[in-house]
């Protein structure tokens, strides 16, 4: 048995991860800047609201023993540029000096493959260039950086680089989604949807993970890994496996990539787009790694393809849909508002 400290715990990976700990047996502490609501984890975790930018706060958490720590609080694409360098820089080199003063044995940090910026090529491995594009692929390189700092002095630090990853808890703009799916309206594609896009179920990524920390040769896994998932296929097959599952013989519909792509610019200027500037721009190009890495290094098997984490995130979607409030907040787990997309999916 193993003690945890969990930054982000109260996000969507936070409590996944920390529900699969408890689950083996594992004792979690969480740090986060929002309060840990989860009733089915109140009383079988420690939970610590605070900053990761506050070293004091971070200490604090060190203090209780950790074994290992698990880095997954960020600021995200959509929040203010200081937020994001500060969240994502300073409170990383916090996390991970603290780690050290305190001898904690295993570090994971969350990174992203944002890191990658928009390639030309794919698969992309581990060893390709580092692009930043926007403060937040920035901040997940500064974020390695420093990783690859704390483990020249010693540190056994594990770097992930997940695909976008969907599972229970995952709101954010998948909810604007869910919700047309399950009031039987088709859905809008940017583009044709014939690009190919990797994602991840939480669960898998989770198990990653778990792997990379319990791994007996710590040498082996002080490095990066990508992990995504293994079956996928165009945005359009995958997305309209939703559409199927939800049953009213909806389709997945092509637009003009270019006017769309204009008119979220133009909506995004007025703060009435439903997504961040990261997702309508990428969202017509191919996007996936290879994950032979983590599969030799670390026996990394993704259970789920692309069309089961989605229907599995559709299908809890469902069964919590009474409790969702669409907001403007900047988190994975709320829906998003739709914006202008409120209107528009009357005529679909």
């Amino acid at each position: 048995m193993s003690r945890w400290l969990v930054t982000g715990g109260s996000g969507f990976l936070g409590i996944n991860l920390i529900r699969y700990l408890v689950q083996r047996g594992h004792q979690v502490v969480s740090l986060d800047i929002e309060p840990f609501t989860y009733s089915d984890m109140q009383g079988k975790i420690d939970s610590v609201q605070g900053d990761v930018r506050n070293r004091a706060t971070v200490d604090a958490c060190m203090a209780r023993g950790i074994d290992v720590v698990m880095h997954g609080a960020a600021a995200l694409p959509l929040y203010k540029k200081k937020d994001i360098l500060s969240t994502n820089i300073d409170g990383t080199r916090n996390v991970f000096a603290s780690a050290q003063a305190h001898r904690v044995k295993r570090g994971i940090y969350i990174s992203s493959t944002a890191v990658y910026g928009i390639p030309e090529k794919h698969p992309l491995y581990e060893d390709d260039p580092l692009i930043g594009v926007g403060p937040y692929g920035v901040s997940k390189i500064e974020g390695e950086g420093i990783v690859k700092h704390f483990r020249e002095k010693g540190m056994l630090i594990t770097t992930i680089r997940p695909k976008s990853f969907v599972g229970p808890e995952r709101l954010g703009v998948f909810a604007i989604f869910y919700e047309w799916a399950s009031e039987g309206r088709s859905f809008p594609m940017i583009g044709r949807g014939t690009n190919l896009y990797q994602l991840l179920d939480v669960g898998d990524l989770c198990e990653a993970i778990y792997l990379a920390a319990q791994h007996q040769d710590g040498h082996t896994v002080n490095t990066e890994f990508n992990i995504g998932a293994k079956i996928f296929s165009t945005m359009r097959e995958d997305y309209q496996a939703v559409l199927d599952h939800a049953g009213f013989n909806r389709k997945i519909r092509s637009s003009p990539a270019n006017l769309v792509i204009l008119a979220l610019e133009i909506l995004e200027f007025f703060k009435l787009s439903p997504l961040y500037p990261w997702v309508y721009k990428t969202a017509t190009k191919d996007s996936f790694v290879a994950i032979d890495k983590a599969e030799k290094l670390i026996g990394f098997s993704p259970r789920f393809s692309n069309k089961e984490a989605l229907i599995r995130n559709y299908k809890w979607y469902i069964e919590h849909r009474d409790q969702f409030h669409a907001s403007r907040d900047k988190t994975h787990r709320v829906p998003w508002s739709q914006g202008i997309l409120g209107l528009a999916k009357y005529f679909f």
